[in-house]
């Protein structure tokens, strides 16, 4: 993921999942947290239960719709608008 994106730059929603990251929830889905396999290599490669996977809230839909922050456990973050099709780092 060479795209990057600076924090104040992010959606608002994003902004809130960030914020939740950073104090340990609580986290509005049941998912929030699970593991992300980056199973398609868009991000660094590391060890399975490196990255763990947060919804983004998409005003409108439903579902946990296709926006996610991925937090790894260097205290990275990526944010993917398309469900993990592309990822954007956040820089802040």
């Amino acid at each position: 993921s060479d795209q990057i994106i600076e924090r104040a730059a992010l959606p608002v929603e994003a902004r809130r999942t960030i914020s939740l990251i950073e104090r340990g929830g609580p986290f509005p889905f049941d998912r929030d947290g699970v593991v992300f396999g980056n199973y398609e290599r868009h991000l660094p490669v590391r060890q399975r239960g490196f990255y763990r996977e947060y919804t983004v809230i998409t005003p409108g839909i439903g579902s946990r719709g296709p926006r996610r922050i991925v937090a790894g456990r260097d205290g990275q973050m990526y944010y993917t608008a398309d469900h993990y099709n592309s990822f954007r780092k956040v820089i802040r």
